[in-house]
């Protein structure tokens, strides 16, 4: 084999061009998340470490579901309650309840929903479009979130 200049190469001459690769820019530059999510990785990941996102996502979860779980129960007691209440009530023959009128207005009800869901379908995709965008941005922060959620439910 020949070189550049015409000679014969010696397959250990230590005159050949290497590239110098500096690891810590090419790691600023070229990080996971970058490749996987896009180049924007959202505002709050430039401005807080990673154990504090974890740890505000985490808190903010773990509210929101403890809050879920307490008002999933009112919510649970109330209609099941009122349900039961409406039952007695029957059966002692305080209210008389027509169940084929409840059952004929349910099934208007859900004929009337299913007619505005089919409308509403761009709306909703759009709203999911950007709550996927905005996690996409902040992973960190959503993930932590998502734990703390699912602690507050726990709890």
């Amino acid at each position: 084999m020949a070189d550049r200049r015409g000679g014969k190469e010696d397959p250990e001459s230590d005159d050949e061009p290497y590239e110098v690769l500096d690891l810590s820019e090419y790691a600023r530059s070229h990080q996971w998340w970058s490749r996987l999510f896009g180049s924007s990785s959202g505002p709050i990941a430039e401005k807080y470490s990673v154990a504090t996102q974890i740890m505000m996502g985490g808190v903010s979860g773990w509210c929101a579901g403890y809050l879920f779980q307490r008002v999933g129960k009112v919510a649970a007691t109330a209609v099941g309650g009122g349900f039961l209440l409406l039952q007695i009530a029957n059966h002692s023959g305080y209210v008389q309840v027509d169940w084929k009128k409840v059952e004929k207005d349910v099934n208007s009800a859900k004929k009337h929903l299913k007619k505005k869901a089919k409308k509403a379908a761009p709306e909703i995709n759009s709203v999911l479009e950007e709550a996927t965008e905005f996690v996409k941005r902040n992973i960190v922060i959503s993930s932590g979130f998502v734990g703390g959620f699912l602690l507050g439910l726990a709890s």
